[in-house]
């Protein structure tokens, strides 16, 4: 190898030879000439790899589990059954057994998903523990987080984690429900069973078993949206 083409080269011989031996193994190999995987990577036989996946570092993917097309893992361990949607990107995580992430998902460093939990599309998390059979649903960001068994986290809902200068922690206990639309600002705790509000800004910590509502009250102004078309409209001519 005495040039950048050599090296390529050289690469894609290494990649098809590591992709073949995949296969003979018993791993389902979706496409033999578009599979990165690195050589510290550990991938049980009955796992299944998409097209353009790429493994990273030294992670390890054990049976049952589905990587789909374009995801990009970097010391990942994806346990038994665990399924990774397509263009998922993860570093230094763990996704435990049964778990779902993505499409679309990124999990960045000291995330742990518990068994048969879920990110969803479009989510982020960071130096996150994830409890059994929690979801943290789609257009969501929890960055340093401990979330408990079976919460929901409703869409858009974000943790307010950095106040600039310091990073704090958001604490869910079991049971939780976040409605859409949420910002926890840290370090807060909702304690086991509390339902928070769609749309709601937590501030203080919410009791066990509690509501939490902090947001305007709304008001209906009766045959308004005719003014302020007209107003519109008068604008539009000028």
């Amino acid at each position: 190898v005495n040039t950048q083409r050599d090296l390529a080269i050289a690469a894609a011989a290494r990649r098809r030879s590591m992709a073949d031996a995949l296969a003979k193994s018993g791993v389902a190999v979706t496409d033999l000439e578009a599979l990165y995987v690195d050589a510290d990577c550990e991938i049980e036989p009955g796992s299944r790899l998409g097209a353009n996946v790429h493994l990273r570092g030294r992670c390890l993917v054990r049976t049952g589990a589905q990587i789909d097309v374009g995801c990009v893992l970097t010391n990942v361990v994806v346990e038994k059954d665990a399924q990774v949607l397509p263009y998922s990107v993860a570093t230094d995580s763990l996704i435990g057994e049964g778990a779902s992430v993505g499409p679309f998902s990124h999990l960045r460093p000291h995330t742990e998903l518990g068994p048969k939990s879920k990110v969803g599309n479009f989510s982020e998390t960071k130096k996150t523990k994830v409890g059994k059979g929690s979801k943290v649903n789609h257009l969501s960001y929890v960055g340093d987080g401990v979330i408990g068994e079976g919460v929901n986290i409703g869409a858009g809902t974000i943790f307010c984690n950095y106040d600039g200068y310091q990073k704090h922690t958001t604490v869910l206990e079991d049971g939780v429900f976040i409605g859409s639309d949420s910002q926890l600002v840290a370090p807060v705790t909702v304690k086991k069973g509390a339902y928070v509000a769609s749309g709601t800004t937590v501030t203080r910590d919410v009791p066990e078993g509690a509501l939490a509502v902090a947001r305007s009250k709304q008001e209906n102004k009766e045959g308004y949206a005719a003014r302020l078309r007209a107003r519109f409209n008068r604008k539009k001519k000028r």
